[in-house]
């Protein structure tokens, strides 16, 4: 059933380009163009623009707004400069993550938050319950949409809509009030796919008019619409989690090897810092690892993973990798057994075939 289903400004263009939509974390996205395989080909080796209008923008502002997000996030916001982007992430007090997200300090106590899509009502709950007085929370998410150019030829086609230069815009640093093609938009240099792209908002207005432009602009350079499957092999074989995958309540940042994220040493006492100090001084209970297929056969989310006869642990994302041709996966293991070189056996299909630990991320550009 898609009644229900949340849809972006961009939904009705879908089906010229032939995609093919499902259900996403209660939104109506398209999984795929032309074939998962080509999009994550185009993207490694062109370009491939994504409809990511379903994210959250939620912007944080007011005297307390630093000292605020110092106690919400796990990262060390206090180290962002004006136009610089960081990612982080929330923690329960237990060290459970609420999210994983990105923040733009845009000003002094001026920043914008973006969540995963299915967790913003969850992530405006927490937020609003943790506030003080001194600071506003305002969810701009549905005056947002979003569109993501990733690939080693995106700066390339961008600049054929705008005289910014683009080059300037370096990693995890952002702009805003750009115009491209006559809208006012804010570029950031970021994505989820492991390669060079930027990542484009703007009004519901703006991204309508782009993603045709964008599309007829990298034509030259082999551009294409991408879908969810694509990104979901892109950001898997980069090595960046997936909420709900690798992250999740009962799932905290530093098992799954975010421990760059989690700022101990910071003054402040954050939501979870306790409970991840603990976890780091005990050494953590679980580790998130890669796994390669020795045996033929896919691992896939929710196997479960065995050393001789004890369950070890289960797989969290696992595909036959388009860029390298093998069938690997990431899998959340007893820290215990998680050396490289290690061999395991998956359980797919009631059959136990082996696998072996290796090193992550699986591709790096």
């Amino acid at each position: 059933m898609t009644e229900n289903l949340k849809r972006t400004v961009l939904f009705d263009s879908y089906a010229k380009y032939g995609g093919k939509t499902i259900d996403f974390g209660g939104w109506d996205l398209p999984v795929q163009f032309s074939s998962i395989k080509a999009e994550h080909e185009a993207v490694r080796t062109k370009a491939g623009l994504f409809d990511v209008s379903h994210m959250g923008e939620v912007f944080v502002s007011g005297e307390g707004a630093l000292a605020y997000l110092q106690k919400l996030v796990t990262n060390d916001v206090s180290k962002l400069k004006d136009g610089q982007a960081q990612y982080t992430a929330m923690c329960y007090e237990d060290g459970g993550t609420v999210d994983d997200l990105l923040i733009y300090k845009r000003g002094d106590n001026d920043y914008l938050l973006v969540v995963n899509a299915s967790n913003i009502e969850k992530d405006l709950e927490w937020m609003h319950q943790h506030k003080t007085a001194d600071v506003k929370i305002d969810d701009q998410s549905s005056d947002y949409a979003l569109l993501a150019l990733q690939g080693p030829v995106a700066q390339e086609i961008l600049q054929k809509l705008t005289t910014e230069p683009l080059a300037e815009i370096k990693f995890f640093r952002f702009k805003e009030n750009v115009d491209v093609s006559g809208h006012n938009v804010l570029i950031s240099r970021t994505g989820y796919t492991g390669e060079d792209g930027f990542e484009i908002y703007g009004s519901p207005e703006a991204i309508t008019a782009l993603w045709p432009a964008i599309l007829e602009a990298g034509e030259n350079e082999g551009i294409v619409p991408a879908g969810l499957g694509a990104r979901d092999t892109l950001r898997f074989e980069a090595g960046l989690p997936l909420y709900g995958q690798e992250l999740s309540q009962e799932i905290s940042p530093l098992e799954a090897g975010l421990g760059f994220v989690v700022k101990l040493n910071k003054e402040e006492d954050f939501l979870g810092k306790e409970a991840l100090a603990a976890q780091k001084e005990n050494g953590i209970p679980r580790k998130l690892v890669g796994v390669e297929m020795i045996d033929k056969g896919i691992p896939r989310t929710g196997y479960r993973v065995f050393l001789g006869d004890e369950e070890i642990g289960e797989v969290t994302t696992g595909t036959q990798s388009p860029t390298l041709k093998k069938n690997i996966g990431f899998a959340l293991l007893k820290s215990e057994h998680t050396a490289q070189g290690t061999e395991v056996e998956i359980e797919i299909r009631n059959k136990r075939l082996k696998a072996v630990i290796v090193a992550t991320p699986f591709y790096k550009r």
